[in-house]
C-alpha cells in the first residue's frame, strides 16, 4: 500500500490573526510532502510512527464514542494496516510550522473518512466548512487545538483565503514571476511546539493594550498583506509587510527565538528583507520577504534559505 501524496503547506498570512478573524492565506509548498505507506521492511523510523498512527486511531474511535463526532472512520480498516505496520513517510520537518501534522490528518481523512467530501466535488463555502471543522476536530490531538486550515490546505492542494473564519474559499493567486523579488523560508535550526506559543498568546490576550495592538495594528496590517498579494500590488505589499514585521517584533518577541531578534531587527534598518513568523513560531522557520533575492542572501549568507514564491 502506499497512498496519495499530502503536500506541506505556508501560512503567508494570518497566524495569531486569524484566531481574532482577520484575514489569511495559506499556499501548497510542494517541497515537502508524505504519504500512508505500509514497509517491506519495519525500521525504528517506521514503527515510532506506526505507534503514533495508533494513537491517533485510538483518538478517533473516542471522537466517534462522544456527542459531537463530525466524520466516521473505517477504523477496522486502518487498524487492520497499522497492525501491518502502516506508517507515514514524510520529509515535511516537525515543528517548523509547514504543517506537518497537517498533511497527516488529510491523508488519514482521505483513506479512512465514511462519506468523505472529495476534492473533485463543487466545493461550496458549506462544504469547505464542514472538511474545515472535522480536521479541526482530528487535529486538536496534535496541538490542543487546531483552526483545520492546514490540513484543508494539504487535502485540497490549493491556496486558500480565509476572510474570517466563517468565510473561506479557494484563492487564486498571481502567478510567480522573476523579477528578483521573493518570499523565502528561514531555518531557524530548531524546532518550535504550537501549543506552548498558543497558550502564551491567549495569555497575552487577557491584557486589554495587547487586544487593542492585535485589532488596530496587527490584524490590519495582515489584512492589507493579504489584499496586496492578491492584486499583486508589490510596491504597497511591502509597506505593510514592514509594518506587520516591526509589530511582531515589538509584540510576539517570545514567539521569535532569541537568537533571531537582532537580524529581525537588521531587515527593518536595512530593508534588505522583512521576517515574519511562520505559523506559530518559537523554532521552525521564519517567513522572510525581499524585493532583491540576491541582496538578501547576500546579508543572510550564513543562514539556509528556501524560496517559495517569487514576484
Amino acid at each position: 500500500m502506499k497512498g496519495p501524496l499530502f503536500y506541506s503547506k505556508i501560512l503567508l498570512f494570518g497566524e495569531y490573526g486569524i484566531i481574532k478573524d482577520s484575514k489569511g492565506l495559506s499556499i501548497p509548498y510542494n517541497f515537502y510532502k508524505g504519504a500512508l505507506i505500509i514497509p517491506d521492511v519495519e525500521t525504528p523510523e517506521t514503527k515510532k510512527s506506526n505507534t503514533h498512527l495508533t494513537a491517533f486511531c485510538a483518538y478517533l474511535a473516542q471522537i466517534e464514542q462522544g456527542d459531537q463526532p463530525l466524520t466516521r472512520f473505517n477504523l477496522t480498516q486502518m487498524t487492520q494496516d497499522l497492525s501491518q505496520g502502516m506508517y507515514f513517510d514524510s520529509s515535511i520537518p516537525q515543528g517548523y510550522g509547514v504543517g506537518s501534522s497537517g498533511a497527516l490528518v488529510a491523508a488519514i481523512y482521505d483513506r479512512y473518512a465514511i462519506d468523505k467530501i472529495t476534492v473533485l466535488e463543487n466545493l461550496t463555502r458549506e462544504k469547505l466548512l464542514t472538511l474545515k471543522a472535522a480536521f479541526a476536530q482530528m487535529e486538536s490531538f496534535f496541538h490542543g487545538k487546531s483552526s483545520g486550515l492546514d490540513p484543508l490546505n494539504s487535502y485540497l492542494s490549493l491556496p486558500i483565503l480565509i476572510n474570517s473564519q466563517e468565510h473561506i474559499e479557494p484563492a487564486g493567486i498571481p502567478s510567480q514571476t522573476n523579477t528578483g523579488g521573493a518570499v523565502f523560508l528561514l531555518d531557524s535550526g530548531m524546532t518550535g511546539e504550537t501549543a506552548p506559543m498558543v497558550q502564551l498568546f491567549m495569555e497575552k490576550m487577557k491584557h486589554e493594550g495587547f487586544r487593542s495592538m492585535l485589532k488596530n495594528e496587527f490584524v490590519t496590517y495582515t489584512d492589507c498583506c493579504v489584499e496586496d498579494f492578491l492584486k499583486g500590488d508589490v510596491g504597497s505589499l511591502f509597506g505593510n509587510i514592514k509594518r506587520l514585521s516591526k509589530v511582531v517584533l515589538d509584540h510576539f518577541q517570545p514567539m521569535i527565538p532569541i537568537q533571531f531578534h537582532e537580524l529581525w531587527q537588521r531587515g527593518l534598518e536595512t530593508n534588505a528583507y522583512y521576517l515574519k513568523l511562520c505559523g506559530s513560531g518559537g523554532g521552525g522557520y521564519m517567513l522572510g520577504f525581499t524585493q532583491d533575492l540576491d541582496q538578501a542572501k547576500a546579508v543572510l549568507k550564513d543562514y539556509k534559505l528556501e524560496v517559495v514564491y517569487q514576484f
